[in-house]
């Protein structure tokens, strides 16, 4: 059995229809609940729920505290290849939109790799575009070699690999995968994946698995906001998130909210989604499940990540770049992924976090634990 088998039992437009049809009587028994089902879950996504915001955030503040204390574990991207095979038609590195390509050498990884440490920063994403061929997984390993030098935790986000490419990786030193989803609309994500091996939707959607199989130490899910109906994608990812946790309890899920942003050859999302949609998700998600962990990355503006904090989230990116070569090799910003929203440093997000009265976390595990 996987998620799949879960998902199939889901009716997207079933779904759609009971999340708008909530009331607000429906949404106040809930406030009051300690344990929610996933019908409680959908009700807090539901329209009638926004009313609510204050009390869901007061929830949300309380279970965080609990479960995690006042912490905020800062990472950042480092972006190691921008080449691609598929076609997806929200993302900058799309492989028909004419762009700089580049895939950092070894010598440039470790510029990078250096600059980022340099920072204070000691958990690390490498990130790929989707082209197995070129950053191959001997490559990876490479990198991942490289970065070891300098981080105490390496995390990968990069095209699925089967449960034997991921230990592969585990075993020079990666601990955790982030794979997004983009959307659990079947016939939505059929259509914004024209070509390529990312066309696949289960082999997809099964990947969180593998890679909690492979033993990440922490695995990573979400759906891209803007591309179809926040509320059902989001209900989609709680449910996701849930399986996981229960099933893989050696495993820490984390759940993201990335909303679209501007990219070469991408202007607008298909969607809007506003900075209130936004954190309703973000509050619901807490309330529905009070150990996942919450990111919140440099895709959002400044302002509205400090406001974030109290509220739930657990992990921030800082002083991003989305480029291959962006901190230290100084390359086009045209072969960015996408236009990042808080181009503030690492140091002034560690003063923002500590002016909130909560601990910026810069280092949180060594691969010694396990070595050991």
């Amino acid at each position: 059995m996987s998620f799949y088998d879960i998902y199939k039992e889901y009716n997207w437009e079933e779904i759609k229809d009971f999340i708008y049809s909530r009331r607000e009587n429906d949404v106040i028994d809930i406030l009051f609940k300690e344990n929610l089902s996933v019908e409680d879950f959908a009700t807090l996504l539901s329209p009638a729920a926004e009313k609510f915001l204050e009390d869901m955030a007061q929830k949300a503040h309380k279970i965080t505290v609990m479960r995690f204390g006042k912490t905020i574990k800062l990472y950042a991207p480092l972006y190691l290849s921008n080449v691609c095979q598929n076609a997806c038609t929200y993302c900058g590195f799309n492989v028909f939109h004419k762009i700089p390509r580049i895939t950092l050498k070894k010598d440039e990884i470790e510029r990078e790799a250096k600059a980022v440490a340099d920072t204070g920063i000691k958990h690390i994403l490498l990130l790929t575009g989707e082209a197995p061929n070129v950053a191959t997984l001997e490559y990876l390993k490479e990198a991942v070699s490289i970065c070891n030098k300098y981080f105490s935790s390496i995390g990968i986000e990069i095209y699925p690999l089967d449960i034997n490419g991921y230990k592969e990786l585990i075993d020079v030193g990666v601990d955790y995968l982030t794979i997004y989803q983009e959307t659990y609309n079947r016939e939505t994500y059929d259509k914004i994946h024209p070509k390529g091996k990312k066309k696949d939707l289960l082999w997809r959607l099964e990947t969180p698995e593998r890679g909690a199989i492979a033993g990440m130490r922490t695995v990573g899910i979400g759906a891209l906001m803007g591309l179809e109906d926040f509320r059902v994608d989001e209900f989609f990812v709680g449910l996701h998130a849930k399986y996981l946790m229960k099933k893989y309890w050696k495993t820490h899920i984390t759940v993201s909210f990335p909303r679209m942003r501007k990219a070469p050859g991408v202007d607008t999302p298909f969607v809007e989604v506003s900075d209130k949609n936004l954190v309703q998700s973000m509050l619901a998600m807490r309330i529905f499940l009070h150990d996942v962990g919450i990111v919140i990355s440099t895709r959002e503006p400044a302002n509205l990540r400090d406001n974030l904090i109290p509220l739930g989230v657990t992990q921030m990116s800082a002083g991003s770049k989305t480029e291959p070569g962006g901190y230290s090799l100084k390359e086009d910003e045209n072969a960015e992924q996408f236009h990042i929203e808080d181009n503030r440093s690492v140091d002034e997000i560690i003063n923002v976090i500590r002016s909130k009265g909560y601990d910026p976390v810069l280092k949180d595990w060594d691969r010694a634990f396990v070595i050991a």
